[in-house]
């Protein structure tokens, strides 16, 4: 990302020290950078398309409708609808150390064009078929994949190349996709009005949440409690939550031995491993550094020496 920044520096023009804007324009998108170099306050930004945000340098304090007021850093998005104002505090901003954001806006077109191919992916009869970026603000921190594209489409949208077009064309709908994965996931797995318990998916998630610990849940045992097809239940759960059966049952039971370790009791590794629903001490090691970048013994040393 810097070396973007190095090529977006040597080209714009800074006309304002609060939120200066430099835009890249292609086909049902454009890509917005902002930069402040001054401490501001209640400073206001609309757009009239849908737009995701995602944080470069510095800090911004964010003040959304429907959000308590939050901090937003480098490596976090912000996905907003069309017409709904933001109030940006820029609480560190200076001449030397600039606040950068990226403001993607996207056509609403293409996104109900995605959304429309998404859910017939995704639905299971009549279930699972409604999903769409909708009208409320949503605050990422930590996805991976949604950061990665960002920068890809970034990178593509500050430099020329004869592909250009079809490249960002093929990375925004992935980039759709992947947001409506993650609200689609949010939303079944949080479940907090039942919504889906009635549908497969919102009954196989509450069966693994249940029985977390059973050491032989399988992706046909699941398959089973959808009345689908292993091959079929896997697609759609994919399609549908963006991980794999065996990736989200593995996430959970770290969460579980996470809380296990915080709890503070006197368990050895193996017994922790064992108590969240792992055959093996060695798996367990495996997996928990996959999902925390950090080896459970590390996460237990620095949990004791805080």
């Amino acid at each position: 990302m810097s070396q973007l920044l190095n090529h977006h520096k040597s080209t714009r023009k800074l006309t304002t020290l609060v939120e200066n804007k430099t835009t890249y324009n292609a086909a049902y998108a454009e890509l917005n950078v902002y930069e402040t170099h001054a401490f501001a306050e209640q400073v206001s930004l609309e757009f009239d398309f849908p737009i995701i945000a995602s944080m470069l340098t510095g800090k911004k304090v964010m003040h959304l409708n429907g959000l308590d007021p939050f901090g937003f850093f480098p490596g976090e998005s912000v996905v907003m609808p069309a017409n709904q104002k933001m109030v940006i505090d820029f609480p560190i901003a200076s001449e030397t150390s600039p606040t950068q954001c990226l403001a993607l806006g996207i056509d609403a077109s293409k996104i109900e064009e995605v959304a429309e191919k998404f859910n017939h992916q995704v639905a299971i009869e009549n279930e699972n078929n409604h999903w769409e970026l909708d009208n409320s603000a949503s605050h990422l921190i930590n996805n991976t994949d949604v950061n990665l594209l960002i920068e890809r489409l970034t990178y593509t949208f500050t430099n020329n190349n004869k592909s250009k077009d079809v490249l960002l064309d093929l990375m925004i709908q992935e980039l759709i996709v992947r947001l409506l994965q993650t609200k689609a996931k949010s939303l079944i797995l949080s479940n907090t009005n039942q919504l889906f318990n009635d549908t497969r998916m919102g009954m196989v998630i509450k069966f693994i949440k249940e029985n977390l610990t059973n050491k032989d849940i399988t992706v046909d045992l699941l398959a089973k409690k959808a009345h689908m097809s292993a091959s079929h239940f896997h697609k759609k759960f994919k399609n549908t939550l963006g991980i794999s059966p065996i990736d989200y049952i593995n996430s959970e039971k770290i969460k579980f031995s996470k809380k296990l370790i915080k709890e503070g009791r006197d368990f050895r590794l193996s017994e922790i491993a064992f108590k969240s629903g792992f055959n093996n001490t060695s798996y367990f090691n495996r997996q928990f550094k996959k999902h925390e970048l950090i080896t459970p013994t590390k996460f237990m040393q620095s949990i004791s020496s805080t």
